[in-house]
């Protein structure tokens, strides 16, 4: 069986170096690691009084895991700004949260090695539960100063109207 439909030739799984993180409408700048999307359903045992030792298992509750996003530290204050609307100090009482929009809908896209958009996973009702600013600083390091945010989320699910795209033949100019 194809592990592809649209490209029957194609044999790698996609790689996870190509993808794009959109909140309000817009592409978040310079995104270099997600974590995964991981979602935990729990198991609830039970047993009739009846049956001996037979435990029967049924779902539970699900939990949605946080998500983690990183990026170098520049002077777009996209992570900062969304952090601040769940708690920002200093902000007058009554003003420290943003009730009425500190949860956003965000979009996680994943793309193929020739650019093309191939899986695109929606997180509902998003808060920032943890943001680090700046990471430990070491002059005695030459590594790029990272920033992240936690998001807490209240589930996610594929968009399956993105399908496979039929990717793209090399065509070489030199000959």
């Amino acid at each position: 069986m194809a592990k592809f439909t649209v490209n029957p030739t194609r044999f790698d799984p996609y790689k996870n170096l190509k993808f794009r993180v959109k909140w309000d409408g817009k592409y978040v700048a310079g995104v270099s690691k997600i974590s995964g999307l991981t979602k935990i359903t729990e198991v609830v045992e039970f047993r009739d009084g009846g049956e001996p030792n037979n435990v029967r298992k049924s779902p539970g509750k699900t939990d949605y895991a946080p998500i983690i996003l990183e990026r170098g530290v520049t002077h777009d204050l996209e992570f900062e700004r969304w952090a601040n609307k769940v708690w920002n100090l200093g902000s007058g009482l009554g003003a420290e949260v943003s009730l009425k929009d500190f949860r956003k809908d965000i979009l996680i896209e994943l793309y193929n090695e020739a650019g093309q958009l191939v899986i695109v996973y929606k997180i509902y009702r998003c808060w920032v539960s943890e943001y680090q600013a700046l990471p430990d600083l070491d002059a005695n390091s030459t590594s790029v100063a990272i920033e992240h945010i936690k998001i807490e989320n209240e589930g996610w699910v594929r968009d399956y109207d993105i399908q496979e795209p039929a990717e793209p033949s090399f065509i070489n100019p030199l000959k």
